[in-house]
């Protein structure tokens, strides 16, 4: 790795990419780094497409910047991975820790989704100085105290968080919290409400969000589905997004300028009324 980051343009990215619940790099058939982790995902599966291609890497080619696969042990059930993703978190710092220490002042961005986003958050807390530069949280699988504890630290206060959300999420929201704090807590898809300046929501199954982004260069449709935890990573658009936020640093000052400040309410898609415009003239929903 060393070489690689010698040879980085002034300015080239690092970014880590973080996969979420029930992969393992040591399970043949369920590892990240054959599926969305991989230029070129080998498992045949809807949901194997490859994160790094999407974000603009190809092989290489320094110019692009560096793109590290950072596989954990996510299998086994809920509690045992929520667990799992604190000992990851221990490791992640200390991959960062060996990137600053050969190439100081290198800021590493990060892309996660689900546990991946307690993975980052968990991070902080074993960094002893302000590595990690953003981090993007897809669908995240990890609650409101936790986070403030992490963003309380000094390298979550230098750091800047995209917290990316949808009510297509919300069964898992909702389940996570059933099932997994000690005391009850929200999930941060339900959003944080925090009005610092290195923190936003976006609701990605938001009309008015999605309006908002189209002059910055977005265009994402509408999600199909009223459930999906998989949505923010498959949804055609959302990675030209992510490209900007991680590799040219849109800056939140203009999202949050933009975005509508209040998330839809919970389980507001979930029992939306059928859209008049998805109705075939026979009757049945398209």
């Amino acid at each position: 790795m060393s070489a690689t980051l010698a040879a980085l343009p002034e300015g080239a990215p690092v970014i880590v990419m973080i996969h979420g619940f029930r992969f393992s790099p040591t399970v043949p058939g369920q590892s990240p780094h054959t599926h969305i982790l991989s230029l070129e995902p080998v498992q045949d599966c809807w949901k194997a497409i490859s994160w790094p291609r999407h974000l603009g890497f190809g092989r290489d080619d320094s110019s692009q910047g560096l793109c590290i696969a950072f596989g954990w042990e996510a299998r086994g059930t809920i509690w045992a991975a929520y667990a799992e993703a604190a000992r990851a978190g221990a490791a992640l710092a200390a991959l960062m820790t060996r990137i600053d220490a050969l190439r100081p002042g290198t800021r590493v961005e990060v892309l996660a989704h689900s546990l991946g986003a307690r993975v980052t958050l968990q991070a902080l807390a074993h960094l002893d100085r302000p590595i990690l530069g953003r981090a993007v949280l897809m669908a995240a699988a990890e609650f409101r105290r936790p986070t403030e504890a992490a963003l309380a630290t000094p390298a979550g206060r230098a750091a800047e968080f995209v917290n990316v959300t949808s009510r297509e999420n919300d069964l898992f929201d909702f389940l996570i919290e059933r099932l997994v704090p000690l005391f009850p807590d929200r999930a941060l898809g339900q959003g944080t409400g925090r009005g610092s300046a290195n923190w936003i929501d976006i609701q990605l199954d938001q009309t008015e969000t999605l309006d908002a982004l189209v002059p910055l260069g977005h265009r994402i449709p509408a999600p199909d589905l009223r459930i999906c935890h998989w949505s923010l990573y498959l949804r055609p658009g959302v990675f030209g997004l992510y490209r900007a936020l991680l590799r040219d640093h849109l800056p939140l000052a203009t999202l949050r300028e933009r975005l509508p400040q209040r998330p839809s309410r919970r389980w507001s898609r979930l029992f939306a009324p059928p859209r008049l415009g998805s109705i075939l003239p026979s009757g049945r929903e398209a």
